[in-house]
C-alpha cells in the first residue's frame, strides 16, 4: 500500500467514525430541542463569540512563530498568521489528504534551511504547549467545582499542576533546548489563548441563556478541547460532542444545552477556519523581518 492509499484510507475511517458518532450523539438527544436553543440564541454574545475565537487564534499563530524565530526562522507575524490560517483550513476541511501542520512544516522546510526533525519539534511542542494550558485549566475548575466525585481527587488535581509544568519544562530542557529560551513566553500565550476560548464559551452560555453550572460546563469543554486534538475524527468533528454529551451526563448538566454549545463553538471555529480557503489558492508569500 502506497503513501498516499494509506492516507485515503486513514481519512475515510475517520470519515466513518465521525459519522457515527454524529449520528449516535443524535440518538440521544432531541434534535428539535437543540435546533429551538440553537434559533434563539442572542446575536450579539455570538459575535463577542467570534472576536473572541479570532482572537485566540491570533496568539496561538503568535506562539507558533515564538518558536519558528527559534529556528533562526524570523518570519513576520502577518506571514506566519495567513499560513496558520491556511493550516486551519486543511485541518479542518481537508483532513488525511494534508494536514495543516504538515503543510505548514513542508512549507517552512522547503524554504528555509532547517532540519525536519526540529520543525516537527516545535510544530509537537506548539500543540503540547496548548494543552499544557487546557490540563491546568481543566485542574483549576476541577478543584472549583463543589462534586462530590471531584472532591475525593482534589488533592491530585492540586499537585498536578506544578507537577505538569515542572515535567513540560524538563522535556523541553532535556529535548529541545534549542527552544528553552521562549518556555515561559509560549505559556503565556497559551494562557491566552484558552482563557479567551473559556470566555468564548461564557458568552455562548449567555447567548443560549444557560445561566447556571457554568463552571461545570467550562470543564466539560476543556476536557472536550484536549479530546478533540486526538487525531480520530474528521477535524474532531463527533469527538467533541460526545464528551459533551457524557460529560453532561456526568455532571447532572443538561445534554441538549451541552451539545449546542458544542455546535456553536465547532460552526464559529470552522467559519473563521474557512477564511483559509482564500490562501489555499493564492499561497501566502512567507516574508522575513
Amino acid at each position: 500500500m502506497t503513501e498516499k492509499q494509506r492516507k485515503r484510507l486513514l481519512t475515510f475511517f475517520k470519515l466513518i467514525i465521525s459519522v457515527a458518532l454524529i449520528y449516535f450523539i443524535f440518538t440521544k438527544i432531541q434534535l428539535e430541542d437543540v435546533l429551538t436553543t440553537l434559533k434563539t440564541s442572542n446575536p450579539f454574545y455570538l459575535i463577542m463569540t467570534l472576536l473572541l475565537v479570532v482572537f485566540s487564534k491570533i496568539m496561538a499563530s503568535f506562539r507558533l512563530n515564538l518558536y519558528f524565530h527559534q529556528l533562526e526562522i524570523p518570519l513576520t507575524q502577518k506571514s506566519n498568521l495567513k499560513l496558520y490560517l491556511l493550516g486551519m483550513f486543511y485541518n479542518l476541511f481537508l483532513p488525511g489528504g494534508i494536514g495543516g501542520d504538515a503543510y505548514k512544516g513542508y512549507v517552512i522546510n522547503k524554504k528555509y534551511e532547517v532540519k525536519t526533525k526540529r520543525v516537527i519539534s516545535v510544530l509537537v511542542l506548539d500543540r503540547l504547549s496548548g494543552m499544557l494550558l487546557l490540563f491546568l485549566y481543566a485542574c483549576i475548575l476541577a478543584i472549583l467545582m463543589n462534586n462530590d466525585f471531584l472532591n475525593s481527587f482534589k488533592w491530585i488535581f492540586v499537585s498536578s499542576i506544578p507537577l505538569s509544568i515542572i515535567t513540560f519544562w524538563f522535556l523541553n530542557k532535556r529535548f529541545f533546548d534549542y527552544v528553552l529560551p521562549v518556555f515561559w513566553k509560549s505559556i503565556g500565550y497559551s494562557s491566552l489563548v484558552q482563557i479567551s476560548q473559556l470566555v468564548a464559551i461564557v458568552f455562548i452560555l449567555k447567548a443560549l441563556t444557560i445561566k447556571a453550572a457554568t463552571v461545570a460546563y467550562l470543564l466539560v469543554f476543556l476536557v472536550s478541547s484536549i479530546v478533540s486534538v486526538l487525531p480520530l475524527t474528521i477535524g474532531g468533528i463527533g469527538s467533541r460532542e460526545l464528551t459533551f454529551l457524557y460529560g453532561a451526563e456526568w455532571l447532572s448538566l443538561d445534554t441538549d444545552a451541552s451539545v449546542s454549545i458544542s455546535f456553536v463553538f465547532f460552526l464559529i471555529t470552522a467559519l473563521i477556519s474557512l477564511i483559509g480557503i482564500y490562501y489555499h489558492f493564492k499561497k501566502p508569500k512567507l516574508e522575513v523581518y
